[in-house]
């Protein structure tokens, strides 16, 4: 997931998230973190079926 980085260098991104944000916004930031990737995920997958959808009707068109 963190692709090369080590833990020295996961220690060093995290302080200096708390020295930006403050310990009383990380959860917040946190929250709406976790909000916006749901609401992501959602528009790919509506956007897929839309897509699938799409492809299965010309396919009913072509063969008939």
């Amino acid at each position: 997931m963190f692709g090369n980085l080590g833990a020295g260098e996961i220690i060093l991104i995290v302080l200096v998230i708390l020295i930006l944000f403050g310990a009383k916004k990380i959860p917040d930031l946190a929250k709406g973190l976790g909000k916006g990737l749901k609401e992501f995920k959602k528009a790919v997958k509506d956007v897929e079926e839309d897509i699938t959808s799409d492809l299965k009707d010309d396919n009913k068109k072509d063969k008939s």
